[in-house]
């Protein structure tokens, strides 16, 4: 598929506002490696081929294993993921589907509130609504995935966010 346009480049004040959200929670108190995850599986879910390609690899480059990679789609089947990160990919997985018939269940809410605190669950929260704008800016722009390189081995012009 064919790249429709370029977004950053048409609207730089609006690609400036959403680098804002992304730039606050890369600096929040959360994990680098829990948000890799997070942003993959809510690109999973969307069906965004070029955020996967990007934070697999940003996943990989922060020393995310392979099999948890892998199995990230099926997370709820292995025993690869900790308590904090079940959490966090349930809580993910209820705020990327959200639907007006089908609301953020207690149970959900009540399994992730243990694990973050008010501000880092904010933040999380912040997180899942940040990818999931990346997502349908890439995906409604058809951005082509393949290219990028995480930013330690990246020349400074590939690196720029989806």
């Amino acid at each position: 598929m064919e790249e429709r346009l370029n977004y950053a480049e048409a609207s730089p004040q609006g690609f400036k506002a959403i680098l804002g959200l992304e730039r606050h929670v890369r600096e929040s108190n959360l994990e680098h490696r829990l948000l890799e995850l997070v942003k993959t599986r809510a690109s999973q879910l969307n069906g965004c081929a070029f955020c996967l390609d990007m934070h697999t690899k940003d996943a990989r480059a922060a020393g995310e294993t392979e099999q948890r990679l892998y199995a990230l789609s099926a997370w709820r089947e292995t025993p690869f993921f900790d308590e904090r990160e079940r959490a966090a990919l349930a809580w993910t997985e209820a705020v990327t589907q959200l639907h007006p018939q089908h609301p953020i269940p207690d149970a959900v809410y009540a399994e992730v509130r243990p694990h973050f605190n008010d501000r880092d669950l904010v933040d999380l929260t912040l997180a899942i609504i940040a990818i999931n704008g990346w997502n349908r800016l890439a995906i409604a722009f058809r951005k082509t995935p393949g290219s990028y390189q995480p930013p330690s081995t990246a020349p400074a012009a590939v690196t720029a966010k989806a």
